[in-house]
């Protein structure tokens, strides 16, 4: 659709109400928020969220191919960055499970207004901005309904310019989703898959999940080094009509993506980073309470680098532990208990701190779904 086109549905969209409130149901669907990494090489062994912020690889079987994750800048216009994957080995033997998705999942509570399951369910539009270098010009769009176990899918043949794609969703009057904050639907842009899944006829329409209809006549980005994916402005939103893209502030971007992950990093060039402060409740054993920017989808599991990166103040002492104590202060609070270890006795009581020493070196809370 041309720019002409998008504003010749302005006032259709005005007129139904589709302008009004927050309209784009992705989080970071303008690729702005890269707390992981902004790239990654070696990619395609396991799955995971490894550079933009909420954006997974799902990875099936066990596939050869491997590939890198990039941040791009200023393409296409109006956009700071989108995200380019790159095969660099191919897979030309693919095993019938295989398969990769980069997709982003969705909490049930903030779907609610689909009405899903029921006879008022909202029609929506996924729209995105993609293009591709190489021969995998074919991918697959899958909208899946965890909750219910039922999918619909649209294929893309792209060209090696940007250009805005759309599917229209109709709405489906087949199982509501659950109201909280588990996975009740993922949408997944398939790059490569094995004959499990291509097998069947494409699910165009609402339907039960069947395996063999979910990436029907995808191109695999694996069957050259020479195959690029390029990725931006994301958004899914109620109604029969695109929208122009709902830019947010990097702020409000950013607070959205720590409910699922947050990352405390000493930067290059700055002073001491510190986690919390807290007590001694043994000799060794410190508890320190991180407040967080924000409270957290769940529970998050806690990760860091290498303990060397770390000192509890005011011993200047490395622990050899760091560890979520108890229930950590639960999903219902944005402060976080953690428990270190002293290497070295100290007097129960005695508060101490714990610090980041090293530049690079970070602790990470991770909620995602």
């Amino acid at each position: 659709m041309t720019k002409a086109a998008e504003l010749a549905k302005v006032g259709d969209v005005i007129t139904n109400g589709q302008l009004s409130g927050r309209r784009n149901l992705f989080y970071n669907g303008n690729f702005q928020c890269w707390q992981r990494s902004t790239s990654e090489t070696g990619l395609g062994a396991s799955s995971g969220y490894f550079t933009a912020d909420r954006w997974k690889t799902d990875i099936g079987a066990t596939s050869a191919g491997r590939f890198t994750m990039n941040r791009t800048a200023g393409d296409p216009d109006g956009f700071n960055y989108g995200l380019v994957i790159n095969c660099t080995t191919t897979d030309t033997s693919i095993a019938a499970g295989e398969f990769l998705l980069v997709q982003q999942r969705f909490e049930g509570q903030d779907l609610q207004h689909l009405k899903k399951g029921t006879s008022g369910a909202e029609t929506t539009i996924l729209s995105f901005y993609a293009k591709v270098v190489g021969s995998a010009t074919d991918i697959v769009v899958e909208v899946f309904d965890n909750d219910n176990a039922r999918h619909i899918c649209k294929k893309f043949t792209l060209t090696t310019e940007f250009q805005r794609y759309y599917f229209t969703i109709p709405g489906d009057t087949t199982g509501s989703l659950d109201q909280d904050n588990a996975q009740s639907m993922t949408v997944s842009f398939c790059l490569h898959s094995g004959s499990t899944y291509t097998g069947g006829t494409l699910a165009t329409d609402w339907a039960a999940n069947n395996n063999s209809n979910r990436f029907v006549g995808v191109d695999s980005i694996f069957a050259s080094t020479s195959n690029e994916f390029y990725l931006a402005g994301v958004q899914w939103e109620v109604g029969s009509q695109a929208t122009p893209f709902e830019h947010r502030s990097f702020g409000e971007e950013e607070r959205l993506c720590h409910r699922y992950y947050q990352k405390m990093i000493r930067q290059t060039g700055f002073g001491f980073c510190g986690v919390g402060v807290g007590p001694y409740n043994s000799g060794t054993e410190i508890f320190i309470e991180a407040v967080l920017a924000t409270r957290m989808r769940s529970q998050p599991a806690v990760g860091y680098s290498a303990l060397s990166d770390f000192d509890l103040e005011p011993y200047d002492t490395a622990p050899t532990g760091i560890v979520l104590h108890g229930n950590g202060g639960g999903s219902a609070s944005d402060v976080i208990r953690l428990q270190a270890t002293d290497g070295t006795s100290r007097t129960k009581g005695y508060c101490g701190e714990l610090m980041i020493d090293t530049e690079g070196g970070y602790i990470d809370f991770d909620s995602e779904l």
